[in-house]
């Protein structure tokens, strides 16, 4: 193993540490999920380091890698968001552990990744933007009259609506919303 290689998995292990506690968990508090970014992590860039060594086919071992993570993933529910870490501690597992001559691109990659992470998942971003399902006391069919009744409910501008369930026996409607917050107006606050 050389330099650049062990240069290269410090890089990453740092870098997966910084995605998963600096991060991730200071913005969603799943501590579980911790453990799986970090074992993700750390399992490809072991996977991805002996395969760069030995003389079996990169595509088998990276291959039987992504069927044993693909079915953890299917094993407990986690958001879209969640299925971003993963990928991303993934990536960054696999570009520390096929090792380079040069360290400086890969590092970028791993940079790189970081970066986008940090932007795309920062709470200011697209800071109003909501998402909710909802079930509705009574069954509505008409969509525009099940948009008026959810925005004067939630107080907020409905930019995606679809019906999951319209029940016209119970009276009832199962409705996934994704709707625009409204800014918080000021003065509104009653001072406890």
């Amino acid at each position: 193993m050389t330099t650049s290689n062990l240069i290269l998995m410090a890089v990453d292990l740092v870098a997966a540490a910084i995605l998963a506690f600096g991060v991730y968990y200071p913005r969603h508090r799943r501590r579980d999920l911790l453990v799986a970014f970090m074992g993700v992590n750390i399992g490809v860039l072991a996977v991805a380091t002996v395969l760069g060594t030995a003389q079996v086919a990169a595509g088998l071992g990276l291959g039987l890698f992504g069927v044993l993570s693909i079915i953890r993933l299917r094993s407990s529910e986690i958001s879209q968001r969640e299925v971003a870490y993963y990928f991303a501690a993934l990536a960054m597992g696999l570009i520390g552990g096929l090792g380079a001559t040069d360290v400086a691109l890969p590092t970028a990659l791993i940079a790189l990744i970081l970066l986008t992470m940090w932007i795309a998942d920062h709470p200011a971003l697209l800071s109003r933007s909501r998402h909710q399902i909802v079930r509705l006391d009574r069954a509505i069919a008409d969509e525009d009259e099940l948009r008026d009744d959810i925005q004067q409910r939630l107080g907020c501008t409905v930019t995606s609506l679809t019906v999951q369930q319209l029940d016209l026996v119970n009276d009832s409607t199962l409705v996934d919303v994704r709707y625009r917050a409204e800014p918080a107006r000021v003065g509104s606050a009653v001072a406890r």
